[in-house]
């Protein structure tokens, strides 16, 4: 059974001079899984809901790589709110978690790391449904 407390924050590795800031990763290596997918979502309205699933299988990496919004993650019986604003910090969110991205600052940019390619069949997207699922 997942629990909110396995979604953690992960920080990669940064590297800052005068010319700015990099943050870089390596699948498998300073993330807890192996990456297969990677996308993004963009001009999203400040008052948009994004997300509103879990996935059966699917880890997520989630960061804000520009502004900042947050996440509630739900297990079915515990609830937490987790507010992202530096690129170089993400949430790992373990399958079988709820997630709904709220509260997105103006240019907020998600970018998504996962385990797994878009399979539809991986989402749970009935918050009924997942509360059934979650034995609750």
């Amino acid at each position: 059974m997942a629990n909110i407390d396995d979604c953690k924050i992960i920080e990669l590795n940064k590297k800052g001079s005068h010319k700015g800031s990099l943050t870089f990763t390596e699948s498998g290596n300073s993330t807890p899984f192996d990456i297969k997918r990677i996308y993004f979502t963009y001009d999203i309205p400040t008052a948009a809901e994004r997300g509103g699933h879990a996935h059966i299988e699917q880890h997520e990496l989630v960061f804000a790589a520009s502004g900042s919004f947050e996440i509630v993650i739900d297990d079915g019986k515990k609830k937490k709110t987790v507010f992202l604003n530096n690129p170089a910090k993400g949430l790992h969110i373990v399958p079988g978690i709820w997630r709904e991205l709220i509260s997105f600052s103006t240019a907020s940019v998600v970018l998504v790391m996962a385990s797994d390619v878009y399979l539809d069949s991986d989402y749970i997207k009935d918050y009924k449904e997942f509360i059934n699922d979650a034995g609750n």
